[in-house]
């Protein structure tokens, strides 16, 4: 089952320091792009992941092609895509040793869910990290 009490949710937004943003974006109108900056601001790592933007920058950060270009450890895959493209992505995430999957607002794939979970992933779904860290108090 996907993370849901407030406690959970906050012990991994607590312990997390590195998030790739899958479907992260260069235009300032796009949530992800501003979701990304309110992570940077928070400390967070984020390494933007976008194959049409690859090798191009968001907020000073290259952006790679794909999970797999990633050298370090990561505990957060923020999925920006809409929920058939979040199944591939979370795919992506299990062969990239990721501690969690996030899937934005609106984004449900229960079944990949089902396999980041039965691969030792933590899962949060349909929420926003810029929204729950100041609800929380983090």
């Amino acid at each position: 089952m996907p993370l849901t009490a407030d406690q959970d949710i906050a012990d991994l937004l607590r312990t997390a320091k590195t998030i790739a943003m899958v479907g992260a974006s260069d235009r300032p109108d796009r949530p992800s792009h501003g979701v990304m900056r309110f992570l940077l601001s928070r400390g967070y790592d984020v390494i933007p992941v976008n194959p049409q933007l690859a090798g191009q920058r968001i907020h000073d950060r290259p952006v790679l092609a794909s999970l797999d270009e990633i050298r370090a450890p990561v505990d957060i895959v923020d999925i920006f895509r809409n929920s058939t493209a979040a199944g591939p992505v979370m795919d992506a995430a299990i062969a990239a040793g990721a501690k969690a999957v996030w899937t934005q607002l609106g984004v449900f794939n229960d079944e990949a869910v089902a396999r980041a979970e039965a691969a030792g992933l933590k899962a949060v779904v349909n929420r926003c990290p810029a929204i729950e860290i100041p609800r929380l108090g983090l």
